[in-house]
């Protein structure tokens, strides 16, 4: 971003990426450090991150007021692109299959982190991703049970800020923040792969795929990191189904992001001018 902006350059794409990448890095360590084990211990030296929170809103306002710089198309181009049937556009119907099952996938780790009891979630979770059983919540705080957050804010802030909070309905019975947000964002990028002329696709798809890279690049290390507890690192028999598994699920999205930019034809929108407009605006 700073090269780009060094030289004149636009950095829309890098910084939808980097804005991705940051509000999923919060969204985990801020309540993280709330719910997990220490969470008793916080000091009021952790609210000094709170103006840490107001980076996000100012950058997605400066990043998203820049114009991307996408290759000249043609008007027939486009309309030729956007008539096209899914069948016909095999990258896209990929896309849309992998989508579907990382949608599953996305549910099913969500499962896992609330404890799910079926016997196919406790084999994953004990064979596969023991990482989402460790205390420190890190790995759950996407799918985390409410009621320790309110008891360490109750000891934090008192009992009367967290019943406001309680009464406005910020924390119910289990915070669902990566099926409330990553789920519904892959439902609408398949509603995007089908229905020609979503434009604001050349933009959520960035900060999606920064999102998951930052959040699998987390995940990911600390599953394998040599000072995580041995019973909450990957098995050494199942290691290789785990880092298939997750670098499928980082790379979907980067892809996704990549073929919108190149070739974004069919997530244009066709403006039609009538002559007379043409010669006033001349």
């Amino acid at each position: 971003m700073l090269a780009a902006i060094a030289r004149g350059r636009s950095y829309k794409a890098v910084g939808l990426f980097w804005l991705g990448s940051l509000v999923m890095s919060m969204l985990v360590f801020l309540p993280g450090n709330v719910v997990g084990k220490y969470g008793n211990e916080i000091r009021p030296a952790f609210l000094l991150n709170i103006p840490y929170l107001f980076l996000p809103f100012w950058a997605a306002i400066r990043i998203f007021r820049a114009s991307h710089v996408l290759p000249k198309t043609p008007v027939e181009k486009v309309e030729i692109s956007q008539k096209e049937r899914i069948l016909q556009r095999p990258q896209d119907l990929a896309m849309i299959v992998y989508l579907l099952a990382a949608i599953i996938f996305t549910i099913f780790r969500g499962m896992l982190a609330l404890d799910c009891p079926s016997d196919a979630c406790f084999t994953y979770i004990y064979q596969y991703e023991p990482y989402l059983r460790d205390p420190v919540a890190y790995p759950k705080v996407q799918v985390k049970d409410g009621t320790q957050l309110v008891h360490n804010l109750n000891i934090m802030l008192g009992s009367g800020l967290s019943k406001i909070l309680r009464s406005v309905g910020h924390f119910d019975s289990s915070m669902l923040v990566s099926m409330f947000y990553i789920v519904p964002l892959q439902c609408l990028c398949i509603y995007a792969l089908l229905v020609p002329g979503c434009s604001w696709m050349l933009d959520w798809t960035l900060i999606y795929a920064g999102a998951i890279a930052q959040a699998q690049f987390a995940h990911v290390g600390s599953s394998l990191y040599h000072r995580t507890p041995y019973t909450y690192r990957v098995p050494q028999d199942s290691w290789w189904v785990f880092i298939i598994s997750n670098i499928l699920y980082t790379l979907g999205p980067q892809l996704l992001a990549y073929r919108c930019l190149r070739k974004p034809a069919y997530f244009l929108r066709i403006t039609s001018h009538s002559p007379e407009d043409g010669k006033k605006n001349n």
